[in-house]
């Protein structure tokens, strides 16, 4: 499983629901990323989505404890094993976990990968990704140049899991 955010300085991916900035290039890179793939939300990332509905051309799976909720086009789990379980066919990269921030934090153990948009500025966040610098689990194997959106800079990095790391020299660029 791969997965994919935009934090801040702080690691910090949201606030009172939302994105902390959205950047074009960004939102076309995460639909290049997973379009044809599978991603796994929550309910409230969902929310987020246009219309709150399921992204075209990705099988959906969301994650909620609402043992009612219906979602058209879209798998509704309620578990993080009944997830894996759905996705168990597919390859590692062809699963994307794209939050929220519990999302994040109950997939974390289960991804090989991380791709980060990384932007240099410290928002009032209220949500937040784990550290991924500061984990002894995870490397960092790649990071494009700056990028500058208005005022807004931010690089892409590609963190992986150091097992993985270490099996995979090719990843590093």
């Amino acid at each position: 499983m791969i997965l994919i955010a935009a934090a801040d300085k702080n690691w910090g991916i949201g606030r009172n629901g939302q994105l902390l900035v959205k950047i074009p290039e960004d939102q076309k890179f995460f639909r290049e990323e997973t379009l044809g793939k599978a991603i796994i939300v929550g309910r409230r990332t969902l929310e987020t989505f246009p219309n709150g509905l399921a992204l075209d051309g990705r099988d959906n799976i969301i994650l909620s404890r609402d043992r009612n909720l219906r979602v058209k086009d879209a798998a509704v789990v309620h578990s993080v094993q009944e997830a894996r379980d759905l996705v168990s066919d597919l390859p590692d990269a062809d699963v994307y976990v794209a939050g929220g921030e519990s999302v994040y934090r109950e997939f974390l153990p289960y991804c090989t990968q991380a791709d980060i948009t990384r932007i240099d500025y410290r928002y009032d966040a209220d949500a937040f990704l784990p550290d991924l610098d500061a984990d002894p689990a995870w490397v960092k194997v790649r990071e494009s140049e700056e990028k500058t959106y208005f005022d807004v800079t931010y690089r892409y990095v590609r963190y992986v899991r150091r097992a993985a790391a270490q099996k995979s020299p090719s990843e590093e660029e």
